[in-house]
C-alpha cells in the first residue's frame, strides 16, 4: 500500500483494529502492508510463531465483524497469510477495454479478469493442467457472465476459422446474446434432441481428427447448467466425458457451468476430467470442498457478482471476474458482422463459414474489431 493511496487512512484504521482484536484473544499478530483490488484489500499478517494458525482462523468472524465488513477471509499464497475484506466503493473490471490495453493473446488464451496483486489473468486452454474448465457458483456468484466473458474473450482474439464455438444453453437466458456471432458452429442450442445430435457430431469430428492428426480449428462446447441438461438427457453426459477425456489432443475443449458440481449430478468420471475449477461463491464449506475439489478453500466467503477462485493443481487463486454485459457482446456481433460482410465483399468467390464451409479473413480484423467495440461504448 503506498502512503499517498486514497484509502490510506481507512487502511491505517482497520490495520489497527485487526491488531488489537487479535491481541485482546492472544492471539498477536502485526499487519505488515498489503495490495487494494478492484473488490478486496488484503492485509498481509505476521503471526507470531508461538501461535497456531487455527486460532487465527477461528477469529474470521469476529474479524468481519470488527471491521464492519460484510465477510473476512484468511488466505496463503507463496509464503503470505492475508486476510482479505471487501473494499468500500468497489470498482468493476471491463472485459473489452481490458483486452484493448493487453497485447494481442494467443489464440488459445482467454482474459479471466484481475488476480488478488491486480495483474491480468489469462488462462490457456491447451496448457494440460487446464484443458476443460467447470464454472460452479451458486445464484449471484456470476458463472454465467463469467463463462460470457471467456467465450467473449476468446472471440475477440481469433478469426472465425480459428476458432469454433458450440453454445447449449438449456434454459435460453445465458448465451443467446451470442447468436449472429460468425465463430459459431450452429445457433445457440436449447433443445435437449439438438444438443444431444450436435455432440454426437462433435464426438465424431473428434474421432476423425485422431486418426488425420489434427487439431485445428480450436472448438470450445460451451454448456450452460449442464448439470440440468444431463438430468434431463443422459447421453449428453455420456458424450461430454467422451469429449472430455479425448478431446484436448483434438484441439476440443469444454467450459461447463452448473450450481451443482457433484458427481452424482454431472457424473464421475465426466467431474474427474474437469482439472480446472473456477469457483465463485458457495452456501457451505462443505460445498466449497465439492466445488473446488480442495479442503479449506473458502469459497463459501467469496463475496458473489465475479468474486472467484482459480482452482488448478491443487492450489487456489483468488480473482475479480471481468465482465462484459449483453449489451456490450451485441456491439461485438454486430461489429463482427459488418466485418464479415466486408470480407465477403472483399472476397466475391468465397463464402462464410457455416457448417464446415470457410472464408479467409483479411488480416487485421480482429483487432479492427476489438478497437471498434471499444470505441463503441
Amino acid at each position: 500500500m503506498t502512503r499517498d493511496h486514497p484509502l490510506r487512512p481507512w487502511l491505517d484504521h482497520q490495520a489497527d483494529r485487526i491488531e488489537q482484536l487479535c491481541q485482546a484473544h492472544r492471539v498477536p499478530v502485526q499487519v505488515q502492508g498489503g495490495v487494494v483490488t478492484p473488490r478486496l484489500v488484503r492485509f498481509h499478517l505476521a503471526l507470531s510463531p508461538r501461535v497456531s494458525l487455527k486460532r487465527l482462523d477461528a477469529l474470521q468472524e469476529d474479524l468481519a465483524l470488527a471491521l464492519n465488513a460484510p465477510s473476512a477471509r484468511l488466505s496463503r499464497s507463496n509464503g503470505t497469510l492475508a486476510l482479505e475484506v471487501p473494499r468500500p466503493q468497489p470498482a468493476g473490471i471491463s472485459l473489452v477495454r481490458l483486452q484493448a490495453m493487453l497485447p494481442a493473446l494467443p489464440g488459445d488464451t482467454a482474459l479471466l479478469g484481475r488476480d488478488e496483486e491486480g495483474t491480468p489473468l489469462l488462462l490457456r486452454l491447451s496448457a494440460p493442467e487446464v484443458t476443460h474448465l467447470l464454472i460452479a457458483g451458486t445464484t449471484g456468484s456470476g458463472k454465467t457472465a463469467l463463462a460470457r466473458s471467456i467465450l467473449a474473450s476468446l472471440a475477440l482474439a481469433n478469426d472465425p476459422d480459428d476458432l469454433r464455438l458450440l453454445l447449449i444453453d438449456p434454459k435460453g437466458h445465458g448465451f443467446g446474446v451470442f447468436a449472429g456471432l460468425p465463430h459459431l458452429l450452429a445457433p445457440p442450442v436449447r433443445q435437449e434432441s439438438e444438443a444431444l445430435r450436435r455432440l454426437e457430431w462433435l464426438v465424431q469430428e473428434m474421432e476423425w481428427r485422431e486418426g488425420q492428426r489434427v487439431r485445428a480449428p480450436i472448438v470450445v462446447v460451451g454448456v450452460d447448467e449442464v448439470a440440468d441438461l444431463v438430468a434431463q438427457e443422459p447421453r449428453v453426459g455420456e458424450l461430454l466425458t467422451r469429449l472430455a477425456a479425448r478431446g484436448r489432443e483434438s484441439g476440443l475443449h469444454l467450459l461447463l457451468s452448473t450450481q451443482k458440481p457433484t458427481a452424482e449430478a454431472i457424473g464421475s468420471l465426466l467431474r474427474s476430467n474437469l482439472p480446472c475449477r473456477l469457483t465463485g461463491r458457495v452456501l457451505s464449506a462443505q460445498d466449497a470442498v465439492v466445488a473446488t475439489g480442495i479442503k479449506r478453500s473458502g469459497a463459501e466467503r467469496l463475496l458473489g457478482r465475479g468474486d472467484f477462485l482459480l482452482v488448478s493443481g491443487g492450489e487456489a487463486l483468488r480473482f475479480q471476474a471481468a465482465y462484459i454485459s449483453a449489451e456490450e457482446i451485441g456491439v461485438m456481433v454486430e461489429m463482427f458482422e459488418q466485418e464479415l460482410v466486408q470480407a465477403e465483399a472483399a472476397h466475391p468467390l468465397l463464402v462464410p463459414r457455416r457448417e464446415g464451409k470457410v472464408i479467409a479473413f483479411p488480416g487485421g480484423w480482429i483487432k479492427r474489431v476489438a478497437a471498434l467495440v471499444s470505441a463503441a461504448l
